[in-house]
């Protein structure tokens, strides 16, 4: 190692005695490609600052901030629609005379173990019995249609004659309501309030409906969440089904829309909307034996009643005066038929005979055993039962009716008789 030469205060040179050395070529060409490297990246970061500034910006931002403005621009959508849809949204509440409920009284010395036995009811005599006892005795929902106070809800929200009804706008207003019209055959109900200017939603396209398609619900939840808003999808479509409650009779609904967004108990006559704000379906059912299963009935449905309405003064519907079912290849080869389609007429004893006495089927010669095939030209099917095609016509129409009988074709004109 050479040595180290100067005095005590001199900076020692650490070069100046060693050997000199001629330069590596390839240390030399290793310097050179990082030299390039720095300065082209350098120019492309200059280039991309000067033409494509906004993308700049966006990397600049935080990955975190970045999915929430995603997240909130995805429920913008429904968000807008709920503040513009909810103000037309109302509460219907159901009100009696308990005095009148059969085996109730409000006396606490009423008592016995036949409390609720019609033929046996013990009362109190008493002033109180000629006194009112109205209280509330249920709730739903509704929305309005037109700014002069017309409501449409379910039938079986305001299916009592002998209630009261009152409706409390999201504002916090209370109105007595009228019932104007309920449909015979399906769960639908026009509803009437003395008002001006309120605000309305708009009937949208039902036949348009797309399963996997996002839709909003909204409703006076379990009767005291009132606006309650859920979400979900249309889960299917053209569905039948066999509905029931306290207030109504067993009916079957077809063509509903099936929904997995969630309908409870009071939500029942509030509307189903699409991502648009447009009324698709009003709330009508839920399958108690299932999760998030949740039935609406078409918004095309309440379109024709409101025609009829206009036309009529109240909603009417036809009556052909069968009962039927529809025949698949299983009915087809169960009951030995020749064909796979149309509506089989077939009774159910002497209560309910296949075809009802007067009626305008009987007029027109149609008997138990018949396969109405086509009305109007239209096949009777899964995807167009009889109902659904009877409903677009109204009563004192005359239809043609194809139908199979004893193993032959035949044509039948029907007048068709009003549905009461």
């Amino acid at each position: 190692m050479p040595e180290i030469k100067g005095t005590k205060n001199a900076m020692p040179s650490l070069t100046s005695d060693l050997p000199k050395r001629e330069p590596n070529p390839e240390a030399k060409m290793i310097s050179t490609v990082i030299l390039l490297s720095f300065l082209f990246g350098l120019a492309g970061s200059v280039v991309g600052l000067w033409f494509f500034p906004s993308i700049s910006k966006k990397s600049a931002g935080s990955p975190v901030s970045e999915v929430k403005n995603v997240s909130v621009n995805e429920d913008s959508g429904v968000v807008e629609v709920v503040k513009k849809a909810s103000p037309a949204v109302v509460s219907i509440v159901i009100s009696k005379d308990l005095n009148k409920l059969p085996g109730y009284s409000s006396s606490p010395f009423d008592f016995g173990p036949f409390f609720f036995d019609p033929f046996f009811q013990f009362r109190n005599p008493s002033d109180q019995e000629a006194r009112p006892n109205v209280q509330e005795i249920g709730q739903g929902s509704g929305f309005i249609i037109s700014s002069d106070g017309l409501i449409a809800t379910n039938k079986h929200v305001v299916a009592d004659t002998d209630a009261t009804y009152t409706v409390l706008t999201q504002d916090g207003r209370k109105y007595e309501a009228q019932v104007l019209s309920r449909d015979p055959v399906n769960d639908l109900a026009l509803v009437k309030i003395e008002a001006e200017n309120l605000p309305t939603l708009i009937l949208g396209d039902s036949s348009k409906l797309e399963i996997g398609q996002k839709v909003i619900a909204i409703g006076n939840s379990l009767g005291q969440y009132h606006n309650t808003v859920t979400t979900g999808v249309v889960s299917g479509i053209g569905r039948t089904i066999t509905a029931s409650g306290s207030n109504i009779r067993t009916e079957q609904l077809e063509g509903v829309i099936q929904t997995d967004a969630a309908i409870n108990p009071g939500n029942s006559g509030g509307p189903l909307l699409d991502i648009g704000g447009s009324v698709i379906g009003i709330n009508t059912a839920i399958d108690l034996q299932g999760q998030l299963v949740g039935f609406a009935i078409p918004v095309s449905d309440l379109k024709i009643d409101l025609e009829s309405f206009k036309k009529f003064g109240r909603i009417v519907k036809p009556f052909l005066g069968v009962r039927y079912v529809l025949v698949n290849e299983s009915i087809k080869e169960e009951r030995k038929l020749t064909v796979g389609y149309g509506a089989l007429i077939i009774g159910e004893g002497r209560s309910n005979p296949a075809v009802l006495e007067g009626s305008a089927a009987d007029k027109a010669g149609l008997k138990e055993g018949d396969i109405i095939l086509e009305v109007n030209g239209v096949k009777v099917d899964r995807e167009h039962s009889l109902a659904a095609l009877l409903k677009n016509y109204s009563p004192g129409d005359t239809i043609k009716l194809k139908v199979l009988s004893e193993g032959s074709e035949k044509e039948a004109a029907v007048i068709l008789g009003e549905n009461k």
